[in-house]
């Protein structure tokens, strides 16, 4: 009986062509050109939306390294890139029509897999099914995920906050303090002084927001996730008295209660990744770099994540998923791509690499192991299967790789992420050998 895969985006089509390399019969369905979602316009596969960047190939980068382990795995994707690069730099971009032809090609022509162009609205549990419908799933599929995992698993909204590295904070400017005592230093503090708390206002006051795209008009601003900077339109002490609030707090520089201050929560159990508390934004992402750069300790951070508020789909992911990418409570459900919490392009079309490799080693009586985490692959399966009460999708970065204390000695950034990479590399080939 044919393997049926819902969705022919980048997840979709990758696990597809993977699986029937494999000798797997599969059915992709796709319902376009039977119906859009409100940000597709081809009737092609792996369509790209938002941009043409399939992002850096260096090594030392975490795209980079994403690349070079999908490559381990026999992604087809990479190799349509590669027909469709366009001049980027060090970054591998594509003719995103030349990109999503080819992809289409290589989908409809291979002889395992049969198209089936339609909306599908229901899930077949008496054999396995993945599921790569994407950020932007609606009707009567989402209806249906949703009766599966629970209603309240299935988030329609995206607001969340700027994610930094631990590494890239001034700690000169930060202390680690809980309000009043209470706890144990679980937060890292950005304390304002007037002057600079006044300056850091009248730019975010001023900051350029980025445009709502048409499926967003209706985005509804709820109290509880409101962005920064319609907070600050409110009047210049509406953040102090919200989530910069200083109270319980002192510097430890000047013995005072700071005049306001940014709370960093810490994103995973490793500390190496910190959430600015309350910092919901939809500032365009520049924006957020110069603005948010401007918080004590700061200056110079690398955000791994910038914030966003738009439409988009996904499974609360560590609360239904199992590291095999099924369902705990359905495991002949499998889930691929942005749904997930797999941030990106190509963390989309890995994830699809990964979710195929699990259903192939379920149809064969195997049970799967996902990769090693120090892995990028490994990282990002382990990021989203990990209990987070506050969990948000997440793409490839340095800061959810492990590190020993060798690697930590390592005081150069570049040479510190090859060594994290050759790890991963080395981990990753002996794996995708393992389990092949």
């Amino acid at each position: 009986m044919p393997i049926q895969i819902i969705g022919a985006g980048l997840a979709g089509s990758e696990a597809a062509l993977w699986l029937a390399d494999h000798g797997v019969q599969v059915e992709l369905f796709e319902q376009k050109p039977v119906r859009f979602s409100p940000a597709h316009k081809s009737e092609n596969f792996a369509e790209l939306i938002c941009s043409n960047s399939l992002k850096a190939e260096r090594p030392d980068s975490a795209s980079g390294l994403l690349k070079l382990e999908m490559r381990q795995m026999g992604s087809h994707l990479l190799t349509a890139a590669e027909t469709a690069r366009v001049a980027a730099g060090g970054a591998l971009a594509v003719d995103r029509d030349v990109f999503s032809a080819a992809v289409t090609r290589m989908v409809e022509q291979h002889p395992g897999i049969t198209v089936i162009r339609r909306e599908v609205t229901e899930l077949p549990q008496d054999r396995p099914v993945l599921v790569a419908s994407g950020p932007l799933t609606e009707g009567g599929l989402a209806d249906a995920i949703a009766a599966l995992t629970g209603s309240h698993r299935l988030s329609f909204y995206d607001a969340v906050a700027p994610i930094v590295t631990a590494e890239s904070l001034d700690t000169d400017r930060i202390f680690a303090a809980s309000r009043y005592g209470r706890g144990e230093a679980d937060y890292l503090n950005c304390p304002f002084n007037k002057m600079e708390y006044e300056a850091f206002y009248n730019e975010l006051l001023n900051a350029e927001r980025a445009p709502l795209h048409d499926f967003d008009g209706n985005l509804t601003v709820y109290e509880g996730c409101m962005p920064i900077e319609v907070m600050a339109a409110r009047g210049a002490d509406t953040m102090r008295y919200g989530p910069l609030r200083p109270v319980g707090l002192r510097d430890p520089r000047t013995g005072h209660r700071p005049w306001a201050n940014v709370q960093l929560r810490a994103e995973n159990t490793a500390r190496t990744l910190y959430n600015l508390v309350g910092f919901q934004t939809n500032l365009r992402w520049g924006e957020q770099k110069r603005v948010f750069s401007m918080i004590p300790g700061l200056a110079h951070a690398e955000f791994v994540r910038y914030g966003v508020m738009h439409r988009n789909t996904f499974l609360e992911s560590p609360a239904v998923l199992t590291p095999q990418l099924c369902l705990k409570e359905h495991p002949n459900v499998f889930f691929a791509g942005q749904i997930t919490g797999f941030e990106g392009y190509m963390e989309s079309a890995a994830s699809g690499l990964l979710a195929a490799r699990s259903l192939y080693a379920r149809l064969n009586g195997r049970t799967w192991a996902p990769p090693p985490a120090c892995t990028m692959c490994g990282a990002l399966v382990n990021y989203i299967t990990t209990p987070n009460k506050d969990f948000q999708p997440m793409g490839a970065n340095m800061g959810i790789l492990p590190r020993d204390e060798a690697i930590n000695a390592i005081r150069d950034k570049r040479e510190r992420y090859l060594a994290l990479s050759q790890t991963a590399q080395a981990a990753m080939q002996s794996w995708a050998a393992e389990t092949e």
